[in-house]
């Protein structure tokens, strides 16, 4: 029987970096499984920054909070090795909910069949949660329209990078705000986006006036931090803001204050967040949605490969620095 590696999340964020404090490290033998079950061995893993709301105490949240003691919560895309499911067959590939450990024992249910020829970080970067979020998240929520301007926050990283694509296919204006003069570059050359901001070392309100000189219509939301109130300043009426992420205030115990709901009512503009856990019955038609930009080279990706299963735990802070170059993943 083969031994499995796993990482048990065991005590909450506090604050500061992520460190192996909170976390134990397991060997055990792969245990047998039961019928509807299958054992998948994982080939790489995905980090997101949704773990640390995973990783805190909060039981109001979109999804139950990992349990302490269970193995850390997180997407990964694997082979079938033993399946008692009907669902699958030995040497399927598969993605899902599977952890961080090397094998999966457990229900086929949730479970997803991979049979696009693509690579397994190409499917984790593009096909998995980043392509999905940024899908559910500007098109259905945000409602882009031809000729508007959007700007989107963490535009560098595995959704915003997406969002702002996707945004440009649609004929829309796109302003994306990054921590570097590198990221900027690699999303207006690369990406196609028409401006970009380095929250690092631009003057905000300036360089905000000579990217939008007729203001922001759609405000896609991944960071927080004192962007935010200078973009929510300059919403155009009837503007739509797609509230999707806060990394800047997930490591602090008080987060910072939004902005002022006075532009809500003067400008009517609409704010909506949301997860994808609200829309994961929909995913066979929002990859039916996103599958074409890509094909068509429309939508393109980078993803910042960690070596070995327990390199996930410092490297969840790479979310906090900002170092990673695209979407975060650990090969195993």
């Amino acid at each position: 029987m083969s031994t499995n590696k796993s990482i048990h999340l065991v005590a909450r964020p506090t604050g500061g970096p992520i460190d192996n404090s909170l976390f134990e490290i397991k060997e055990r033998e792969v245990r047998s499984i039961t019928e509807g079950e299958v054992l998948v061995k994982q080939n790489m893993m995905s980090l997101d920054p949704a773990m640390f709301g995973w990783m805190s105490p909060d039981t109001e949240s979109y999804i139950p909070p990992v349990e302490l003691g269970d193995v850390m919560r997180s997407s990964g895309i694997g082979e079938v090795v033993e399946s008692k499911s009907d669902k699958f067959k030995v040497g399927d590939r598969v993605m899902g909910m599977m952890g961080w450990q090397q094998y999966f024992a457990g229900s086929a249910e949730g479970l997803n069949k991979i049979e696009a020829p693509v690579s397994d970080e190409a499917v984790l970067s593009v096909f998995a949660l980043p392509g999905l979020t940024a899908t559910q998240g500007l098109l259905k929520v945000g409602k882009p329209k031809s000729g508007e301007t959007l700007i989107v926050t963490g535009a560098a990283g595995s959704v915003g990078s997406i969002v702002g694509q996707l945004a440009k296919a649609e004929g829309l204006n796109v302003i994306g705000v990054v921590g570097s003069d590198e990221k900027a570059e690699w999303i207006t050359k690369e990406l196609g986006f028409d401006g970009a901001i380095n929250y690092k070392t631009d003057d905000l309100a300036a360089k905000l006036d000579e990217l939008a000189p007729k203001g922001i219509d759609v405000f896609f939301e991944n960071t927080g931090g004192p962007i935010q109130h200078h973009i929510f300043e300059r919403m155009n009426a009837h503007g739509r803001v797609v509230v999707c992420g806060l990394i800047a205030d997930y490591p602090k115990a008080e987060p910072a204050p939004g902005p002022s709901w006075l532009n809500v009512i003067k400008k009517r503009v609409r704010i909506e967040g949301f997860t994808m856990p609200d829309h994961f019955g929909e995913i066979p038609q929002l990859l039916q949605t996103l599958t074409p930009y890509v094909m068509s080279g429309q939508v393109k990706y980078r993803a910042h490969t960690l070596e070995g299963l327990e390199s996930a735990i410092t490297g969840l802070n790479l979310f906090f620095t900002g170092d990673n170059k695209g979407k975060l993943v650990v090969k195993l």
